[in-house]
């Protein structure tokens, strides 16, 4: 058995401009808080993010949109508006209360959304009739599920507004107060859909050979570091995933592309999700982690591997050198106290996946930590 001061989880870790107390990470999670029509991150948000906070911890908040035509869902926040900048400054103070540090994950849904959300016909790097006929990818607005809308392809001199969307909007997290940004280029939204060949087929600069396929992500990284340095930028892959109709003729070639090209631009950490995971749902979870295996022999920098780890294969993870960090989304929904609890081998409370997404503070801030729990229970009834 792993004794407490044993565990490598619990060692102090530099990753880019962050130094960090402990190596398990909450990553960015779409629990769908946020106000509808606006946006507008809730108190609801800054209480979940607060109660997840710890001394020198490292929380990533969830994808957040940089535009209005860029939200994948109704209730998703925005970081466009000086509103969300007030709203997500209110959350970043009460993380940092508590000694923690937070980074924004930015995200462009591409033609993963739907026009009851955006308002426009949504845009992407090429147009898949076949992603409209899947039958099995839909977007949550304020009247239920619904297919993704029509999509058209950007224009060539379109894309470089996009590029600027995306360094506004890291402006604008810098403004609200959060440590550093990481960029979604996964789970089937607009960077991905870029990267992947099965929904790139463009003939321009931007489509093609794969080094092409990249330069919109590379191009993004560039613009945001002009406001961050790229000490404080991470950049999220789910490679092999096929969620939101994802597919390349060969990912293995173009992840480790990928990795190289990052290499480059000295980002903080490259923040990898497992095949095992394909959106929501877990595909093996007997699988190795064999995405942040295969990446950490091309990428330099620090991996934050996540999909499907629990507190003992997380600690084998981070002792075997597979990766620096490791990133824990369930569990941590339904234990803000997660990383003391795992540090002291304590009982993990069990998820509600009824209430991941959307709703109110039932199955989202009413978990207790384990001391509050033990209190209850010696309450007399």
């Amino acid at each position: 058995m792993v004794t407490k001061s044993q565990k490598a989880l619990f060692t102090a870790v530099k990753i880019g401009a962050f130094d960090l107390k402990h190596r398990i990470v909450l990553p960015a999670l779409s629990r769908l808080r946020a106000h509808w029509p606006s946006a507008n991150p809730s108190d609801l948000m800054r209480d979940y993010y607060s109660q997840r906070a710890s001394e020198g911890g490292l929380l990533i908040a969830e994808a957040t949109a940089i535009a209005p035509e860029a939200r994948p869902y109704h209730a998703a926040p925005g970081i466009y508006s000086e509103e969300h900048v007030a709203r997500w400054k209110q959350i970043t103070d009460a993380v940092h209360a508590k000694g923690g540090l937070i980074l924004l994950q930015l995200n462009h849904a591409g033609r993963s959304t739907s026009t009851a959300i955006g308002q426009v016909t949504p845009v992407t790097a090429s147009v898949n009739e076949s992603f409209l006929e899947d039958e099995t990818i839909v977007v949550t607005t304020p009247d239920g599920l619904v297919r993704p809308s029509a999509h058209r392809a950007l224009e060539t001199d379109e894309v470089a507004g996009v590029v600027e969307q995306f360094r506004v909007a890291a402006a604008n997290a810098q403004r609200a107060g959060f440590d550093g940004i990481e960029l979604l280029a996964g789970q089937g939204h607009l960077i991905e859909q870029f990267l992947q060949n099965g929904s790139n087929k463009r003939t321009d600069v931007y489509g093609g050979p794969i080094e092409n396929r990249v330069r919109f992500l590379v191009e993004i990284i560039e613009a945001v570091s002009t406001v961050w340095g790229s000490d404080r930028v991470g950049v999220r892959l789910s490679p092999s995933s096929t969620f939101n109709g994802m597919g390349d003729s060969d990912p293995r070639a173009l992840f480790r592309h990928v990795a190289e090209r990052l290499n480059d631009l000295d980002i903080a950490y490259l923040h990898v999700i497992e095949p095992r995971i394909s959106g929501a749902d877990t595909v093996d979870e007997e699988q190795d982690a064999v995405a942040a295996s295969e990446l950490g022999k091309v990428f330099q920098g620090p991996i934050i591997a996540a999909g499907g780890f629990t507190p003992a294969t997380a600690e084998d993870a981070v002792a075997s050198g597979l990766a620096k960090l490791i990133a824990i989304g369930r569990h941590f929904t339904s234990n803000p106290d997660l990383p003391h609890r795992i540090e002291n081998d304590l009982a993990l409370a069990h998820y509600d996946r009824s209430t991941f997404y959307g709703g109110d503070g039932h199955g989202y801030t009413n978990f207790p930590t384990y001391a509050e729990s033990r209190e209850a229970e010696q309450q007399p009834a």
